[in-house]
């Protein structure tokens, strides 16, 4: 685990007081929808964040903003100069479109330079263990073959600020172990995480710090250990309240 009982440095993205709202349509009318109420914590360089929180909390709501896909409604998200990037598997797929067009495709929406993506689209197709499948149309590959292509594509981003949600146990059991392992290569690196994940193990593990979000709202920023210790007390509780 990464060491991190002070920081000498100012945050390299600060998160204060965000909300975000969604609008649900309707046929005769409309409702809104608090995703985010307010969320407030600091990411330094060089750490590894966990976000804890329970489904529809609101976690990956706050990774689209960390990576600027979504602009907060309410507060402010102050990023410092960093590039923050998404982990996502299969962006800007098209069945129409060779593996090999797909994945350069997809590296250049993530951020990736054509020539950075095509330089390695050997490595990338021997990792995801479609050489022979380079040049064949997408609409010919089964589902687990387009989510081992997107993990492959991901692998090789190199941001400021990784984020990373808990998606990327993809293909056979072969295969999973492959991509759990250079996943994990990546939280145990040097690089500054953002990890959302509800394994408090993998958490503890790789982690030095974690945000707590409850119903949209930062409940407790802290040491992982007593942020892990208070979300799994409050899970206790919930579940002997409903048993």
């Amino acid at each position: 685990m990464k060491d991190f009982d002070h920081f000498e440095e100012p945050p390299i993205i600060s998160v204060k007081e965000v909300g975000v709202t969604y609008q649900r349509k309707g046929l005769f009318h409309s409702r809104s929808f608090d995703a985010l109420k307010s969320v407030t914590f600091d990411l330094y360089k060089g750490e590894s964040l966990a976000v804890l929180g329970r489904n529809g909390a609101g976690k990956s709501t706050l990774l689209q903003l960390l990576a600027g896909v979504l602009r907060p409604d309410r507060g402010q998200l102050i990023n410092r100069g960093v590039q923050a990037q998404l982990l996502t598997l299969q962006l800007g797929f098209d069945a129409k479109l060779t593996g090999r067009d797909n994945a350069i495709l997809s590296g250049i929406l993530l951020g990736l330079r054509r020539s950075d993506i095509e330089s390695r689209l050997k490595q990338i197709f021997e990792f995801a263990e479609l050489e022979s499948f380079m040049n064949v149309p997408l609409s010919t590959y089964s589902s687990g073959m387009r989510a081992r292509l997107g993990f492959a594509v991901s692998v090789y981003l190199e941001p400021d600020v990784l984020l990373i949600d808990e998606v990327f146990a993809v293909g056979d059991a072969a295969f999973q172990a492959k991509s759990k392992q250079v996943m994990e290569d990546k939280i145990a690196s040097n690089k500054t995480i953002v990890l959302v994940s509800h394994n408090v193990e993998l958490i503890k593990k790789y982690c030095n710090r974690a945000v707590w979000i409850d119903q949209g709202v930062s409940k407790m920023e802290g040491s992982i250990t007593e942020v892990c210790r208070a979300y799994s007390n409050s899970a206790s509780i919930d579940h002997q309240k409903h048993a």
